[in-house]
């Protein structure tokens, strides 16, 4: 219910997203399925069982929802268990 990161030549990783519990809280996660990268190191996160899409900027300690809900649904709002996430060349992200 976290995002790892390793540095190069590192021999442990540390958390970047998330907590070791999974909850509806800003700086938890349900069962993340995808995360992508951007060039200025802001984490963007495919929150699964939350039906949301989380964005942590480098350093927070929370992320802060940018698609989706709590609830999933089929409405322009809503998202339904989201798998997976990538910019495309115009720089607008896409979700699974």
């Amino acid at each position: 219910h976290r995002i790892m990161r390793w540095d190069n030549g590192a021999t442990e990783g540390h958390v970047v997203a998330g907590h070791r519990e999974k909850g509806q809280h800003l700086s938890q996660l349900s069962f993340p399925t995808g995360v992508v990268v951007d060039r200025n190191g802001t984490i963007y996160v495919a929150d699964c069982s939350n039906s949301r899409i989380m964005r942590w900027l480098p350093g927070a300690t929370r992320g802060e929802v940018i698609a989706g809900r709590l609830t999933s649904g089929e409405s322009p709002d809503q998202l339904n268990g989201p798998q997976g996430l990538r910019f495309d060349r115009d720089g607008n992200l896409c979700v699974a």
